[in-house]
């Protein structure tokens, strides 16, 4: 039997929507019988090529987009099986507000398609409300990416931050917090994985360019994870991919407790979730005085995102999801 040809669309190759949620199953989509394909909707020749492809799809599955709706009514027409995957609350702005025209699209590309896919509970009671057919999808990792054997520094005690300038004020917010725990860490560090540098005065910093090779060994190489964030609308719709990455390379964690970062860390179990400044510098200091602890939750977070979250896991949803439409 022919390979079932199954088609993402997405802004790019290299954004974590694309990397975590539609490329890290292509093995596995290629081992059960799809052919699966990639493609950039950017600009209108690549989306008269992107209707084309489409036609010949059995499933076609837009990642994050929300096109106009004459693009989107096409598609519509063209595609044998549509399906919406989110993992970021495209009905709002960035910093929470609400937004008609966001929310509009929201609403037709959610109500248009066959299936809706939701990185987390929040997402998939937004979509319920346009669209009956919500499958909750998790974002996912490979773990064996962040099984590394990584020698740590012996001069400093390194917090770890992965992200990007889009996230930049989260961390930024937190840096105080940070500077003063450093008065009684002289050695504490922050590493930086990310497209930017954020120097500060009295924290030691060290800025590592994100790449898909370096970011394992970068998280791996430190003591702990932080992930502060806000919470708002837009951070509800966070799919903590930083957490699972952190807790993936057998760092325990501390956390904002916003979004599902709430439901995926365990307090005192895989981490620490710190609401202010004192809860952050306590954390902190606790893990750093306790090597042990440190370890030991490092271990149940790998744990967790083996039995949890991890692409194979998560595949057999998808699968099941993919059979039910063909």
């Amino acid at each position: 039997m022919k390979d079932k040809q199954i088609l993402f669309i997405s802004k790019g190759e290299n954004s974590a929507s694309t990397r975590y949620r539609a490329l890290a199953y292509f093995e596995l989509l290629s081992s059960n019988g799809w052919k699966p394909l990639h493609i950039t909707a950017h600009g209108i020749f690549p989306c008269i090529k992107l209707l084309g492809m489409a036609k010949h799809a059995k499933v076609v599955v837009i990642l994050r987009k929300t096109f106009n709706l004459s693009f989107l009514r096409l598609l519509r027409l063209w595609s044998k099986n549509l399906v919406f995957d989110l993992d970021d609350a495209v009905f709002c702005r960035s910093n929470g507000e609400p937004s008609k025209s966001r929310q509009m699209r929201f609403e037709k590309v959610t109500s248009i398609c066959e299936q809706v896919w939701a990185g987390n509970l929040y997402l998939a009671d937004r979509a319920r409300q346009y669209n009956e057919a919500v499958k909750i999808l998790p974002t996912s990792l490979d773990y064996r990416k962040y099984l590394l054997e990584v020698e740590k520094s012996q001069e400093h005690f390194d917090l770890v931050w992965i992200g990007s300038r889009s996230t930049r004020k989260y961390l930024k917010e937190c840096l105080p917090a940070l500077e003063s725990l450093s008065e009684n860490i002289p050695d504490l560090r922050l590493k930086i994985v990310a497209d930017f540098d954020l120097p500060t005065k009295r924290l030691k910093t060290v800025a590592i360019p994100w790449s898909d090779e370096v970011e394992a060994e970068a998280l791996a190489s430190a003591q702990v994870g932080i992930a502060p964030m806000s919470d708002d609308p837009w951070t509800k719709g966070k799919c903590g991919l930083k957490v699972l990455q952190y807790m993936a390379a057998g760092l325990p964690v501390v956390s904002s407790p916003a979004g599902v970062n709430r439901e995926i860390v365990q307090e005192g179990i895989t981490g620490f979730l710190a609401e202010n400044p004192d809860d952050w510098r306590k954390s902190i200091d606790i893990l750093f005085r306790d090597p042990v602890l440190r370890n030991s939750m490092g271990k149940a977070g790998q744990q967790r995102v083996i039995n949890h979250f991890s692409v194979d896991t998560t595949f057999r949803k998808m699968s099941e999801s993919l059979n039910s439409l063909v």
